[in-house]
């Protein structure tokens, strides 16, 4: 491949940080595996030695769930007044702050991204912890006094109980922050499994938690894979709930394995997300929204804009525009400033986006720009060129099924009717984004589009404040904004007589 067609960022000098030493948190101890089985993670762009993983299996998994339920039990937590665990919340999102330089760096050695997007990210997560805080403290039931005038009656909502929770790789600190803070205010005990591909940034996480002074047991961290500790975490019997995100195969699986004890599952799962283009649209802006879509954290993002259906009428010059404003992306060093798009996260990823493409090309269809690895100068990692394929049809597993990496899918549309039938033609239904200069275009298609979030003349503005979860095969259950905390209550009624006015049976 012809890289000169490319914005490539320069390879700077092989990160020479020390070796991250990862243990499990478990009952306010950090622990060794009782086997001393270990695992290493290497960085998908520099191939250096980045962590040394405790690897947790059964024990492990077991210990940590049954600290959990002790110290939901106890009450230490789930007791405290809203005030009480707000201030822990803030102290936390204030301690993340001052760590921020120290674990933006792990999680770009650790996941590809470039260090601009993970030190942003942090400050994110930092603003979700202070947002739970806040819940913490609005958090109340609902009282009933027109039910006669000998009835009143309360809704009591009290928080679930242990709380298993499983993190992605595609952005480790981010997702754990959009789970975790919104348990804790809820005022759950919960068991962390972050992926093993990035592990360290969560681990600090732990760090911060003791820190600001969490009592024992409250949150645990079992490192390891889904085999074992994974499966454990998803059906013993002290889970009350599993917050799950990652592909929607192991979400169904989760799904399966905790159906045995009825246990609460929430999960966040893929998305084939679509931006549909109408011809009245402002193309300088959403070609520039398109991009950004597709290339972010190089494709490996459940929000990607991963296809666009576009009008006929616009078609051609989108998808010229497109390509030509793909080249001037900053591909490459992910701890240089400028660069935009990373590494792809391992060598057996890149080779199945490889596979999407290549088949679609033997299918018909036509790549635009890029379909291949990237070489980048000074470095051995995995990077893939940024890739728009046309000419495809709506069966086309590249135009159906989630790529998750820097692949854009082009299909076009005639009328209303067709871009909707398109947009809701995959199995999955995270996000989907519509542009128009005319508000009823855009309200017709957000009426009736399967998505869970929609955007209208912008993609993946994000807030604390918002609800973010998928329809159909992109999962259930909802995070973030006050429906995110209220996946981790259970809702009590309380009946109470006033006097002695009930009537007798007998």
């Amino acid at each position: 491949m012809d890289t000169s067609t490319f914005t490539l960022s320069p390879a700077g000098s092989q990160p020479a940080d020390p070796v991250n030493i990862v243990r499990h948190l478990i009952g306010g101890a950090w622990r060794d595996s009782a086997d001393g089985a270990q695992f290493e993670r290497h960085s998908p762009a520099h191939v250096t030695l980045v962590s040394k993983v405790a690897k947790g299996g059964i024990a492990e998994a077991n210990a940590a769930i049954l600290a959990a339920r002790k110290a939901f039990d106890g009450g230490e937590w789930s007791g405290l007044p809203g005030k009480e665990r707000a201030a822990f919340l803030l102290n936390v999102a204030d301690l993340i702050i001052e760590n921020r330089a120290r674990i933006a760096r792990l999680e770009v050695l650790e996941s590809g991204k470039p260090i601009s997007q993970a030190e942003a990210e942090i400050e994110g997560a930092a603003d979700l912890w202070r947002y739970a805080a806040a819940l913490a403290r609005t958090l109340h039931g609902d009282s009933h006094n027109s039910l006669g005038k000998d009835m009143l009656a309360m809704v009591l909502k009290e928080p679930i109980g242990v709380v298993s929770i499983i993190t992605p790789w595609n952005f480790p600190f981010l997702i754990v922050s959009q789970k975790l803070p919104f348990a804790l205010a809820a005022g759950c005990t919960c068991v962390v499994k972050p992926s093993e591909l990035t592990p360290s940034t969560t681990a600090i996480l732990g760090e911060l938690l003791i820190e600001a002074g969490l009592p024992a047991g409250v949150v645990n961290i079992v490192h390891g894979f889904g085999d074992p500790a994974g499966t454990v975490m998803t059906t013993h019997e002290a889970v009350d709930m599993v917050s799950f995100t990652g592909s929607t195969q192991v979400g169904k699986a989760i799904e399966r394995a905790a159906a045995d004890t009825l246990k609460k599952v929430s999960s966040e799962l893929g998305g084939k997300n679509p931006q549909v283009l109408f011809p009245d649209a402002d193309l300088d802006s959403a070609i520039d929204a398109i991009v950004f879509g597709i290339y972010f954290n190089a494709g490996e993002c459940c929000n990607s804009g991963s296809r666009i259906i576009v009008h006929e009428d616009i078609a051609a010059e989108v998808t010229r525009r497109v390509a030509d404003l793909s080249r001037k992306v900053p591909f490459g060093d992910p701890l240089h400033p400028d660069t935009k798009v990373g590494a792809i996260i391992h060598q057996g990823h890149q080779d199945k986006i490889s596979s999407y493409v290549q088949d679609a090309e033997a299918a018909g269809a036509k790549i635009e720009i890029g379909g291949a690895p990237l070489r980048v100068a000074g470095l051995d990692g995995a990077f893939f060129a940024p890739t728009v394929v046309s000419g495809l049809t709506p069966d086309m597993p590249i135009a159906r099924e989630e790529v998750f990496g820097p692949v854009l899918a082009v299909l076009t549309f005639r009328t209303m009717d067709e871009a909707i039938a398109l947009a809701n033609g995959a199995s999955y239904g995270l996000s989907a984004g519509v542009w128009s200069d005319s508000i009823h275009t855009c309200l017709e298609f957000s009426r009736r589009v399967q998505a869970g979030t929609v955007w209208t003349n912008s993609w993946m503005d994000g807030f604390p404040e918002l609800p973010f979860g998928g329809v159909k095969e992109s999962g259930q259950g909802r995070e973030l904004g006050r429906y995110g905390l209220e996946e981790f209550l259970e809702v009590k009624t309380v009946q109470m007589r006033i006097g002695r006015t009930r009537a007798k049976w007998i």
